[in-house]
């Protein structure tokens, strides 16, 4: 069968090595194998089938240190995570039984606990089998905090079978975003990632283990994992068992391009996301290390850690050019060692030169405050009516009175930019039914979260003075605790007037939240501070961000997750808090989150691009990625909005009635969840209402921006604004 595109140049920069254990591999797991029953008379696998994938030789070259004994069980793993799949396509993928998938992955958790004593059930087939013993060997060489996050990871790897089920049963195809997300889920590789730390005898410091640095490694690793498997199986799972979850596939059909442009696009994504696994080892590690305090050898395990998922790149890499399994004609040659050798990838002068090379060049080399004139638009579509808080006015002239006793309209703005903002006009179409106390409360905090945006692009972007940003952040966080009457205190420890304001809207959170709803919500303004400084990170080593990074930060950077949480209280105080934390609700509300951040980096393009010279706008990211023009970025950056809005319908559809069945939702509940999908798509019609309407982003406005007031009042020339403004907020600000 002809190959449908040839495969591209992929960027390998580390050396593949080979385990020298591999038959000792070999010649236990396919013993194991059978006593499992994963041979003949599974119905799945005969030996043939097992010697000609041979996962022995990809966990050698994937595990290239570890002893004869780990090697064993690692690939005992992979070979039950493989036969896993290929059953479950054959039992219930070509069936299409969503129900009897469903209680098959029911079980298999049981057989996962977290006490190593505790029992099981009793095995029905091979995969529990299978399961049952691989846990029962593993498990005793780690931490409980290892154990617990091992069974997660694969819980999301079974479970998420579910979701490409559903997909074949609907012939849908996911859109990039969705795609990225869940695939790390189904396709297994933080779980892989899990596998590394005890195959290098290298547990990941329970401290740091969900860090952004370490979740970084691990989603980049990940990512790169899955796109690579997606080049090299897509003639087998799309041409051959009809499957629809593959990366490939996913940008055909998005771009609208042939197989051959959309394969070249997907090893361009996978190389951005090795590059972004790169910068992150290299800078980010380092520097929480030193942050955390750890230890000479908490140190060492998380760059064992990083050697491990390093090596797991190329020796994956390698074993898909040799594996019968996948699309590989023509990769593995007899030429010379040199030319076509174990790890000689790593000499390849294409890893320097070529696609690679000229999308880090155009990542690091963007020239700042280009002229882009007035922003693109594309016709939005958004379905959901607008209304408007009717205590709109009310809210408005509180906020003004407010910035202006908390210190906002003395220096980086003044009134009549606040009043062209028009913050309440944004609250009031979020959260049309809030009284008017929690309207007011609500546009308090986004004026807040604004303005010490706008600080933070202003004086810590501008002198790129990382160490006191993270200074100003510690203080903000010691500004929020757990608990009312410390959060009552808070407002005398305020040094400046952003500090003022942060106590103040803490203050007044702790009395209106209940002790989870506050959790939450501070685990949130956490992530929005965390995202400045990664801005912030960008900026001083001025690269434009990997578009996976940066869409996943841009939650958090916007603000937006903190904006649902106040505009949905009320909404889901009935609501089982298992079912808010469930998969279909985190992607509902990352549907919409994506869809506002877009919106969002649409209307701002002139402001950040052309006068604040900001690196951190989806267009800009596209720009760079693709290599196209601004209005193409705007063009797929619609077609991605699009996308997004119609998983949001989709999951409507066909999961939401599958959660109210999975929880039990009596009338009222499913009342109440219709009141919470209601207030989403208020958030989204007031987001969009308030971006058309705002003088913020106005072209006639953007040049009168953040920090014009205070150069007409002070001093002028480089830096004096930073300078007028450290004065102003103190030692915070060398």
């Amino acid at each position: 069968m002809a190959q449908p595109f040839v495969l591209p140049d992929f960027y390998v920069p580390y050396p593949a090595r080979l385990n020298p254990h591999v038959e000792v591999a070999r010649t236990h797991t396919c013993a194991w194998a059978r006593a499992m029953g994963m041979l003949e008379g599974s119905g799945v696998w005969e030996e043939t089938d097992l010697q000609a994938h041979d996962y022995a030789l990809l966990c050698s070259y994937t595990h290239p240190d570890c002893d004869a004994e780990v090697l064993s069980l690692v690939t005992d793993w992979y070979t039950w995570v493989f036969f896993f799949d290929d059953h479950f396509l054959e039992t219930f993928k070509y069936s299409g039984d969503r129900a009897g998938a469903k209680a098959y992955l029911d079980r298999l958790p049981r057989f996962m606990p977290a006490d190593p004593a505790a029992g099981t059930p009793e095995q029905e087939n091979p995969v529990e089998a299978g399961l049952a013993d691989l846990w029962r060997r593993t498990v005793p060489a780690m931490s409980e905090a290892w154990r617990v996050r091992f069974a997660e990871a694969t819980e999301h790897l079974l479970y998420e079978s579910l979701w490409e089920l559903d997909n074949i049963n609907e012939g849908r195809i996911a859109n990039p975003v969705e795609y990225i997300e869940m695939r790390r889920k189904v396709g297994g590789a933080p779980w892989s990632a899990g596998l590394v730390e005890y195959a290098a005898g290298a547990e990941v410091p329970e401290r740091v283990a969900y860090s952004r640095p370490l979740r970084v490694l691990r989603d980049a690793f990940s990512d790169a994992v899955h796109l690579r498997n997606d080049l090299f199986s897509y003639q087998r799972e799309v041409e051959q068992e009809g499957e629809n979850s593959n990366g490939v596939l996913v940008l055909e059909k998005f771009l609208g391009c042939t197989t051959q442009e959309a394969a070249d696009s997907v090893n361009d994504l996978l190389t951005s996301r090795i590059q972004q696994f790169e910068n992150t080892a290299l800078t980010e590690v380092p520097a929480l290390c030193a942050e955390q305090g750890l230890g000479p050898v908490e140190a060492a395990a998380i760059a064992a850690y990083t050697k491990g998922l390093q090596d797991w790149q190329s020796g994956g890499h390698e074993w898909h050019m040799r594996s019968s399994r996948y699309m590989n004609e023509g990769l593995v040659s007899d030429a010379s060692p040199f030319e076509r050798g174990l790890g000689t990838g790593v000499f390849d002068i294409r890893n320097l030169f070529g696609r690679p090379a000229e999308a880090r060049v155009r990542a690091l080399t963007h020239q700042p405050h280009q002229k882009v004139g007035p922003s693109l638009l594309p016709d939005f579509d958004l379905p959901y009516p607008l209304t408007l808080n009717p205590h709109y006015a009310q809210a408005a002239r509180h906020t003004a009175d407010w910035a202006d006793r908390m210190g906002y309209l003395n220096d980086l703005w003044d009134r009549p930019m606040l009043e062209r903002c028009d913050f309440a006009l944004l609250s009031a179409g979020m959260d049309p039914e809030a009284s008017p106390e929690e309207l007011e409360f609500g546009t308090d905090w986004v004026t807040w979260g604004t303005y010490a945006d706008d600080y933070y692009t202003l004086v810590f972007g501008k002198t790129r003075n990382l160490a006191a940003a993270k200074r100003q952040n510690d203080r903000f966080k010691s500004l929020m605790p757990l608990g009312r009457p410390a959060a009552a205190a808070g407002v005398a420890g305020a040094l400046n007037p952003l500090e003022r304001g942060l106590a103040d809207l803490w203050a007044r959170s702790a009395e209106a939240m209940g002790e989870t709803a506050l959790a939450r919500f501070r685990g949130a303004a956490d992530d929005m501070l965390d995202g400045w400084l990664w801005e912030l990170f960008n900026t001083a080593q001025h690269r434009v961000p990997d578009p996976v990074d940066y869409i996943e930060m841009r939650r958090s950077t916007l603000g937006s997750e903190m904006m649902l949480l106040l505009t949905r209280l009320r909404h889901t105080t009935s609501l089982p808090p298992e079912m808010l934390r469930s998969g279909t609700v985190r992607a509902l509300e990352g549907t919409v989150m994506d869809y506002g951040a877009m919106v969002n980096d649409l209307f701002s393009y002139q402001k950040e691009i052309e006068v604040e010279g900001d690196l951190h706008n989806l267009l800009l990211v596209v720009q760079k990625f693709f290599a196209c023009d601004y209005p193409a970025a705007v063009s797929m950056t619609d077609d991605l909005m699009r996308g997004r809005l119609r998983q949001y319908e989709h999951l409507k559809k066909s999961e939401v009635p599958l959660l109210h069945a999975d929880f039990g939702l009596d009338a009222a509940g499913r009342a109440a969840f219709g009141a919470y999908l209601r207030g989403l798509e208020d958030w989204l019609a007031g987001f969009l209402n308030w971006h058309r309407s705002t003088g913020r982003y106005a072209a006639e406005h953007v040049h009168a921006g953040a920090g014009t007031s205070l150069a007409r009042r002070g001093p002028q020339g480089l830096g004096t604004q930073a300078a007028r403004l450290a004065t102003m907020y103190g030692s915070l600000v060398p």
